[in-house]
């Protein structure tokens, strides 16, 4: 199986659930649409659009992972995130070219040369809005985890008009490269590089620049005042870390100090995305690991509505 790790951590103990979309005859913004959308320069991505109602909220998965991140839950009876959203407003989610799905399926989306950097990552989910109808018009609200918090902050700076409101799901800060001593960014920068068994299997295997990438960050313009809501974890890495371990989906050589290097950080580097805009809203009690979306999908979906009510309000605070 290749792994998927999402930003720093693996994912652990997961049901796959998966949202019953299929494409429509009537064009655009129908109700459920399922399939390849093509962007030019003969590429196409796979997108996946459900609900009814603006704004669009636009799922953006974290490293490795596809659409299907955004149906799975650890819980079999709960509601995903993507069915929750789509109760209340259009929702959609999509495949980046080299991700994952559940079940060991690969990427939807056509292939790209890698690694890439978040740069990449904007200019196709950029291409892909504006290539689609199913999506309907922007301005969005991007609801983006881990890495995908990188891909719609640098979206929001880059193309302000196009973003309404942000959800940042224990999302990566560039921080950590300041934050962490050296030799344990170096160990980051390991633990997120695919092993060459994964890449003898998949050479298509979704990489990133992260040193380029955070710098593409540093250099964005500033996000505009805009309704935000943080999700943060609460639960210790360095204990998901030992199981990733014991389990074969993390190596067996991570230094021991990794672990609770990132758990004495990661208060700092979550407080920091809080700051982004005035009046954000910051969720630190979620009862929950890396990936919220995942173990408390309705964290996301209640985040996700907050933002959502504050653009039909007009407000730029949730």
């Amino acid at each position: 199986m290749w792994p998927r790790l999402s930003g720093w951590l693996p994912t652990l103990g997961v049901v796959v659930l998966v949202a019953a979309c299929g494409a429509s005859d009537d064009g655009n913004m129908s109700e459920n649409f399922a399939g390849t959308v093509d962007i030019g320069g003969g590429r196409n991505i796979y997108l996946e659009c459900a609900g009814t109602g603006t704004p669009t909220v636009v799922f953006v998965s974290g490293l490795r992972f596809g659409a299907d991140q955004w149906t799975t839950t650890a819980d079999p009876a709960a509601t995903s995130a993507f069915d929750g959203v789509a109760e209340f407003t259009r929702v959609c989610s999509y495949d980046r070219p080299g991700v994952v799905l559940g079940g060991d399926a690969l990427s939807r989306s056509d292939p790209v040369p890698q690694p890439i950097t978040t740069t990449d990552a904007v200019a196709d989910l950029q291409s892909l809005l504006g290539a689609t109808g199913e999506a309907g018009p922007g301005p969005y609200v991007l609801a983006a985890h881990s890495y995908g918090g990188q891909i719609a902050r640098l979206f929001a700076g880059t193309h302000p008009d196009e973003v309404a409101g942000m959800v940042l799901i224990d999302a990566q800060s560039e921080e950590l490269q300041t934050l962490l001593p050296p030799e344990q960014f170096e160990e980051f920068l390991r633990l997120n590089t695919p092993q060459q068994d994964s890449l003898d299997e998949y050479p298509d295997l979704e990489r990133v620049d992260f040193v380029r990438s955070f710098d593409e960050i540093r250099a964005a313009e500033p996000i505009r005042p805009q309704p935000l809501v943080v999700l943060s974890a609460d639960r210790s890495v360095a204990p998901q870390i030992a199981e990733g371990i014991a389990n074969g989906s993390l190596p067996a050589d991570i230094d021991p100090g990794y672990g609770p290097a990132l758990d004495a950080v990661q208060p700092k580097a979550q407080a920091d995305l809080a700051q982004l805009v005035p009046g954000a809203t910051h969720v630190t009690n979620t009862n929950s690991g890396h990936n919220i979306n995942i173990e408390q999908p309705q964290l996301v979906i209640d985040g996700v509505r907050d933002v959502v009510d504050a653009v039909r309000d007009g407000r730029t605070e949730p």
